[in-house]
Order: structure tokens, then sequence, then C-alpha cells
């Protein structure tokens, strides 16, 4: 319908998202530079909405001309952690931070997967209102995942068998209880489909084209 544009950070070189590259309105993988800059123009996104809509409304409605903006980024790590420029490595973990803490009511939402859980890792995993943990190897993964005592309360991912791949256990804000769940496996040739019923609006436009602005 137009409500929903997907941006997608691939470290991977587009192993893993780029099968569903067609759903993606804005799609990087080749090098760090290019998904830093995906992920800060999502953040100039993020700063016009907010700076228009103050004094007007607390929570953006999405809509057509404005929809929400999602922000996909696989293996969060490799942009986090483990790239060796300093400062691509400084500016992507400021642009998720700043998403994280102020997209919520502009509708700009990042989803981001990563296989390293510390602290040093993943600094504002705090900030991730929904949380979900797979099959880990401590009971400790589990709680820097979940949050503290999420073990403790049933989160008993490190009890996972390794044949039961997509259970794991959920978290969301303002319900301190996990609960446990299954995902169902999607298949290459699904993925395929969908992407031909279901491709983004506009080939690859800029995310700043979201609020009208000139295209780079």
């Amino acid at each position: 319908s137009g409500l929903v544009q997907v941006g997608a950070v691939d470290p991977k070189g587009g192993m893993e998202l780029a099968f569903g590259r067609p759903l993606f309105t804005r799609f990087a993988c080749e090098n760090t530079a290019a998904m830093v800059e995906l992920l800060e123009e999502a953040v100039t996104v993020m700063d016009a909405r907010c700076a228009r809509l103050a004094g007007v409304t607390r929570m953006h409605q999405p809509t057509t001309d404005e929809p929400l903006l999602l922000v996909i980024v696989d293996e969060l790590s490799t942009l986090t952690a483990y790239e060796p420029d300093t400062k691509l490595r400084n500016r992507a973990t400021a642009a998720i931070s700043a998403l994280l803490a102020r997209g919520r009511a502009a509708a700009v939402v990042v989803l981001a997967a990563a296989q390293d859980p510390r602290k040093e890792v993943v600094s504002f995993r705090s900030l991730f209102p929904t949380k979900v943990a797979l099959r880990l190897d401590t009971p400790s993964q589990v709680d820097m995942v979940l949050g503290d005592g999420m073990h403790q309360k049933g989160a008993l991912a490190d009890r996972i068998p390794a044949g039961r791949p997509g259970v794991g256990y959920v978290t969301v804000e303002g319900i301190r209880e996990p609960v446990r769940v299954r995902a169902a496996y999607v298949t290459d040739e699904q993925i395929h489909a969908q992407t031909l019923d279901y491709p983004a609006p506009s080939a690859d436009p800029s995310l700043l084209a979201v609020d009208g602005g000139e295209q780079p």
C-alpha cells in the first residue's frame, strides 16, 4: 500500500539480504561507507520529521507520502565493533543509536541482528524495546540479549536443541515475562515469489525522498 519503505544494510556483501533486494527501497552492501551513508540518511529523515512535527503531534502517522521507514541491519557487530576504520565505526554507532533513541515517534524503525551479544559489541542494546534471543550458549548470554534476570524468568535460550531452528524467546517493552516463539522457515523460492508480488514502489530512490527532499 506504500505505507512502509525498507532500507537494508548487509555487511556480508549482499549474501544474506540480496535475495529480497526488490523489496527494498534502498539497499547497501558494497562497502562500509555506503552502509553508513544509508544509516545517516535515515537519521536525516528522522530529524526532519521531528523538527516539522514539533508542537504539532508526538507521533507521526505514516502516509504514502511519508511512510514508515524500516531500516534492517544484518550482522550489526560488523559495523559497530569489527569495522577497522574507526571513523566509519563511530559514525555507524552514532547513527544507529540516534535512530533507536529518537526514531519511534518519527516512524523510523530499526531491526538489527547480531551473533555476539556482548556490551562492547552492542553498547546500545538497551535501546531496543523488543528483543529476540534464538539459541545461545550460556545463561549469561540470555540475560545479555533479553535483559537481566530473563533466564531465571524462563527464557531458556541456552537449552534450545540444535535441531529446533527458529525457536527463541521474545521480550517486549512493558512486559517483563519472556515468551517462547518459533518462526517458520522461509525458502529462497518463497522469498523470490514475494519479490515479484511485493516489489518496492520504485527502484532505488534516496531515503531522503521519503520526505520529499531532492535526490542527490
